[in-house]
């Protein structure tokens, strides 16, 4: 058999790739894992972790995708520093163009997750992770008793800001209209509370500060009037886009563009699986992809053998 042919490949090395490929080499099958020139996921981006099971002392991204990278390759999977460009999916095996080759697969598992949408500002980039964050459940932790900003005005913004007011002192939720877009509930919920304040017809123009986020400068887009925030933290919720654009049409999606699955990780194409934030636009939870990889590499793994009868 070819060497470029693999029982199961797996896009993505992020937590939900990398443990796909933990459970697919544990398998005994031939898993190949395309991670793109920094494999690891968004995790590379966080600076601390302190609620994956198993450290009891909090750890940093790269370190546990490190670790998740050595585990994968201890057992035997090929984790490639080489982009998915192309996959075919039309014809079996599949075929996937990663780097410079042409690989085949019997099996593939989608774990390509999604990425956070920003406001685009140079000093928005300087302050990420300094301040400046895209994960209220990831992050909100370490605000405790401070004074933060939410931008956006949807479901995700108002649930952000109402999940960050367990632990911050205040909270200005920002949005560049007049009145929110988030369910008419949650903008009940989000008045009722004592801790919110709404900032309206208001757009991040600067963060500012030393070595962490101080200052969120706004500008009100009917007047163009600046004013200052004094705030430890940001986050800004405007909203996530699935990484699936290199599968085009070929697979099912939501309106959101997420992948579709069943309960058992499996999408609309068979032998085709999905794991992680690509098919999940509610958690975006490390812990969470993680189990859905292991899902999918079982389910892959059961595929496989079925069908060598």
């Amino acid at each position: 058999m070819s060497e470029n042919h693999f029982d199961i490949i797996v896009a993505g090395a992020g937590p939900a790739g990398l443990t796909a490929a933990i459970y697919a080499a544990r398998g005994g099958v031939r898993c190949a894992v395309a991670g793109g020139v920094a494999p690891g996921g968004q995790l590379l981006e966080t600076t601390e972790i302190e609620n994956f099971p198993g450290f009891p002392e909090p750890t940093t991204g790269p370190d546990l995708m490190m670790r998740m990278i050595k585990q994968a390759r201890r057992l035997g999977a090929q984790v490639l520093q080489e982009q998915l460009s192309a996959c075919d999916l039309s014809a079996r095996p599949f075929t996937l163009t990663v780097g410079a080759k042409k690989l085949t697969c019997d099996s593939l598992i989608i774990a390509t997750g999604a990425r956070a949408r920003w406001l685009g500002l140079e000093s928005e980039t300087k302050y990420r992770n300094k301040g400046v964050s895209g994960c209220a459940t990831c992050d909100g932790f370490f605000y405790k008793g401070k004074t933060i900003a939410v931008v956006g005005g949807g479901d995700s913004a108002a649930e952000d800001a109402l999940f960050l007011t367990k632990f911050a002192e205040k909270v200005h939720l920002v949005h560049r209209r007049d009145q929110l877009r988030a369910a008419h509930r949650l903008q009940e919920k989000i008045r009722a509370n004592p801790k919110v304040e709404i900032v309206y017809d208001h757009v991040p123009e600067e963060f500012l500060g030393g070595d962490r986020l101080e200052t969120l400068r706004l500008k009100n887009v009917r007047t163009g009037e600046k004013k200052d925030l004094a705030v430890s933290g940001a986050f800004i919720a405007i909203g996530h886009d699935p990484e699936t654009a290199v599968f085009g049409d070929a697979l099912k999606k939501d309106a959101e563009g997420y992948l579709v699955t069943d309960a058992r990780c499996a999408t609309s194409v068979e032998g085709v699986y999905a794991a992680g934030d690509v098919m999940d636009p509610h958690y975006r939870q490390a812990i969470v992809a993680a189990g859905t990889g292991c899902m999918a590499a079982m389910e892959a793994l059961k595929y496989l053998q079925e069908k060598k009868g």
